[in-house]
């Protein structure tokens, strides 16, 4: 007993002399609502509190798309919506990307009304959002990654002195290399024609889903909005342990406070909107279609648990993010059949055999981007239905 309180006790003084990533401080939990990045007041919403701001925003777009319409002399009638929303993946995003760049190849990529993005679909959302213009470059980016290019490893010391297991400052270059003043731009034109961009990141401190709408932020003029895309597109990828939490700065009433965010899969891995929204009750009578992209296989995987704590935890984790991914795409089903939309969902199928043997393998998201891109051209990636509904589909 005596050698353990000694332990104790050395083991609270190295804690103690050790330094933490500091942080300012978190909003208070009565402002979490008013809390305004950038002053911006459309730049987002949460995903679980009152669904007016976001009809509103989504009828204003309307009216933008139906000024533009008229300008343009088009059609009287409001044509078809389409929906795309991207699942997080890690690197299987090169699934979805490849995917979009075969279905590109046909002809018969429909330009999106509503793109959403959530972690890895977070990073291919606004090159979908804006066109094949982008394909090339999104295609680039994701046959290209490397271990190096997304994360630098830290000691295991991390764990008890640190934000996270691994530094995403790589990442970050990527992403700053990627998302420059012209895209920025081009998303704020695409904006003030009536269509949305929205990407998922999870507010760690309030512990709620957020929706950032990126057009807003963008079509603001503010200085800073270049630099808080970049932020959202990290945060959205942030897996919380493995990869550093992003810090928001907000500014009430002259007092300036931070947020931290992460992965916004901690709690959905996709969304089309969110469920509190009757598109069918509130929006404009038209045509809707949603394409809904899973970046993983969503049937399970077979492995042998090794009896070790760091395997367990891990495999526990992926089985939960599997479980969690299979959720996320029924609930997409459920709100798309309540609200009379045509539902169309891809995913990695079971005929795609290659085994991964590291995080962002060049090998394998070629193997992957290849397929899914076979898959988008020869028109054989879309289910009607999910697996959990339609368990013919699994072997397919």
């Amino acid at each position: 007993m005596r050698k353990f309180l000694s332990f104790a006790m050395l083991l609270a003084g190295v804690l103690g002399a050790c330094s933490y990533p500091e942080r300012g401080p978190g909003v208070p939990s009565t402002h979490t609502t008013v809390a305004l990045p950038l002053g911006i007041p459309n730049a987002r919403f949460f995903a679980d509190g009152d669904p007016k701001p976001m009809m509103e925003e989504a009828a204003r777009a309307y009216q933008r798309e139906e000024a533009t319409r008229r300008t343009a002399g088009g059609p009287t009638r409001p044509p078809p919506v389409y929906y795309l929303a991207i699942s997080g993946g890690g690197d299987d995003g090169a699934f979805g990307t490849g995917l979009l760049n075969g279905w590109a190849a046909t002809g018969m990529r429909p330009q999106f009304n509503f793109v959403t993005g959530v972690s890895t679909g977070a990073l291919i959302a606004p090159f979908a959002y804006l066109g094949s213009e982008y394909d090339a470059v999104m295609a680039g980016m994701y046959t290209t990654l490397t271990p190096d290019k997304v994360y630098r490893p830290r000691a295991l010391t991390a764990a008890l002195f640190d934000d996270a297991m691994a530094d995403t400052s790589p990442l970050a270059e990527v992403i700053a290399r990627y998302t420059d003043q012209k895209m920025f731009d081009a998303i704020a034109r695409e904006y003030g024609k009536g269509r949305l961009l929205l990407i998922g990141t999870t507010d760690l401190d309030a512990e709620r889903p957020v929706i950032w709408n990126i057009g807003a932020i963008a079509a603001s003029g503010h200085p800073g909005g270049l630099e808080l895309f970049r932020k959202i597109l990290r945060a959205s990828a942030a897996i919380p342990g493995a990869f550093q939490p992003v810090m928001v700065d907000i500014e009430i009433d002259g007092q300036k406070y931070q947020e931290m965010h992460v992965d916004g899969g901690a709690v959905a891995q996709l969304f089309i909107y969110p469920s509190s929204i009757n598109i069918a009750e509130s929006g404009p009578r038209r045509e809707r279609h949603a394409y809904v992209i899973r970046n993983g296989k969503l049937t399970p995987g077979y492995e042998t648990s090794k009896r070790r704590t760091i395997s367990v935890a891990g495999r526990a984790i992926s089985t939960m993010l599997t479980s969690s991914g299979r959720n996320d795409v029924l609930r997409t089903y459920l709100l798309a059949q309540r609200d009379g939309i045509d539902y169309n969902l891809a995913y990695i199928g079971s005929d795609f055999t290659t085994t991964e043997i590291g995080m962002f393998e060049p090998a394998y998201m070629q193997a992957l981007y290849a397929y899914g891109f076979q898959k988008g051209r020869d028109g054989r990636a879309w289910h009607k239905r999910p697996p959990q509904i339609d368990p013919a589909a699994v072997r397919q």
